[in-house]
Formats: C-alpha cells, structure tokens, sequence
C-alpha cells in the first residue's frame, strides 16, 4: 500500500531532480510564505483589508491627501511586519541559492524576510517597509530609526512614506524587466504561498512553461495554475516542504 507519507517523498524527490539538473532555477513567492512567520495575507478574514479599506487607506492618492490618516493603516502594517522573523521556508530557499540551486527569489511580499533569512538575490514586485523616504525632499531613513515617532516625519517636516508600492503606484520596472527576463530563461520555477492571480506577477509562471520550464508549485490549496500548468505539486506548510526538499537536494549533491 502506497502511504501519503511515501507519495510525498517521491514528489520531493522528483523536485530536488528538477533542481539539481536546472541550469536556471527561479521562485516566485506571495503572501502564504509569510503565514508561518505570524503575518496574515492582507486579503484574508484576518488581514489588514478586512479593518481597512484599501481604497481608502492603501492607495498612493489617499496617502498624498492624508497621509496622517493612512499612518493609521501602515502603524499597524508595522507591528505585524516588524516583529515577524524568517520561518523555515525563508531559510531553506537561503540555503538553496548558497548550494547554488536557487538563483533569483521574485517576491510579491514587502516583508524583507528573504532578504533577513539570509537570500541575496531578490526582486521585489511591491518594494520593501524596512526603509521609509520623503517623497517630497527625496531622503530616506530605515523604519526602525523613526519607529518610535507617529507618524513619521523626514527633518523637512514631511510624513514620510515606506518603500513599498501602493495601490495607484506602478511596479518598479526594472523589477518587471529583469522577471520576465529570468522567467522566459528559467528551466525551473517554484512557486511558493501565492495563487497567481495577481497582476503583473501572475504571467511569470505562464511565460516559464511556454518557454519549456518546469512548475513547481508549494501551497496549502490548490490554485487555478495546479491543473492546468503546474508538473510537481506539493500541498502542505511550505516551511517543512522547503526543509525537506533542501534535505533531499544535499543527498543528491553527496551522491
């Protein structure tokens, strides 16, 4: 009798081979990533759009209008963000890119927890909350110098804004170039705690398989991408599925 247990080894197996053998390996990482670090997706009945409305408090026009009144949406963006630390699948996928398997992170998430577990080699789609700038004098400051003032002001006088893309701002372009770039490049793709369905990072995945990648998708549920585009699917906590198939990559390195 084949146990869930061993099903899922094989699949582990069979994703530390596509790694291993990629000459190119990418991840394209959401909200669900974060979970396991103690930060809920902004869109779920526990995240910051069920006390906010984004329209309302997320988009760079409200900011500009009342930013003393969007500080009230970002204090409490920053205590779930600030006091979150990098869980398992954040430090596996760290060791994967120092074995040299996992070559670019492309992050949907403004956490910096790539970045603080250790991975070098990340794009960001919606910028970063570790750093705050002025967006009237161009200065900048690291969130933790101004934490303890509120709202946060730049030495002009000006509330400032943290580096991260609000509703109404475009993504970055050199971020959008270098992602479709490595996507229509990638032999492997993995996808991890995002369901795809957000523009412009849910085209990345269809532009790897076109150009003939492997999709590997780690999530809690299946997505629209599981039936249709995905080759390996991994369903469970992405903690302990990234840790497994770190384990899985260094016995094949050993061998």
């Amino acid at each position: 009798m084949v146990t869930t247990e061993k099903i899922m080894k094989n699949l582990i197996d069979q994703v530390a081979d596509i790694i291993t053998t990629s000459k190119l390996t990418i991840a394209l990482t959401g909200a669900g990533i974060s979970a396991e670090s103690g930060i809920p997706d902004f869109r779920s009945a526990e995240g910051l759009w069920s006390k906010f409305d984004p329209n309302e408090y997320a988009s760079i026009a409200s900011f500009m209008s009342d930013p003393e009144k969007v500080w009230l949406m970002l204090r409490e963006m920053d205590d779930l963000v600030s006091s979150a630390r990098p869980n398992k699948a954040h430090l596996g996928m760290s060791e994967l890119e120092k074995l040299g398997y996992l070559h670019c992170i492309i992050t949907q998430n403004i956490d910096n927890l790539h970045q603080s577990g250790g991975s070098k080699n990340v794009i960001e789609y919606h910028g970063n909350s570790s750093t705050l700038s002025c967006m009237w004098c161009g200065r900048r400051f690291r969130s933790d110098e101004k934490r303890n003032e509120y709202p946060p002001r730049c030495e002009c006088g000006r509330i400032l804004k943290p580096d991260v893309v609000f509703f109404g701002e475009a993504i970055p372009e050199k971020a959008l170039n270098k992602s479709f770039m490595l996507a229509s490049s990638a032999q492997a793709l993995i996808l991890i705690g995002t369901s795809a369905v957000v523009s412009p990072a849910n085209t990345i995945p269809g532009i790897t398989k076109r150009n003939g990648g492997k999709i590997i998708e780690i999530n809690k549920e299946k997505t629209h991408l599981t039936d249709s585009i995905t080759d390996v699917f991994l369903q469970g906590s992405a903690g302990n599925i990234v840790s497994e198939i770190v384990e899985a990559v260094k016995n094949i390195k050993r061998q």
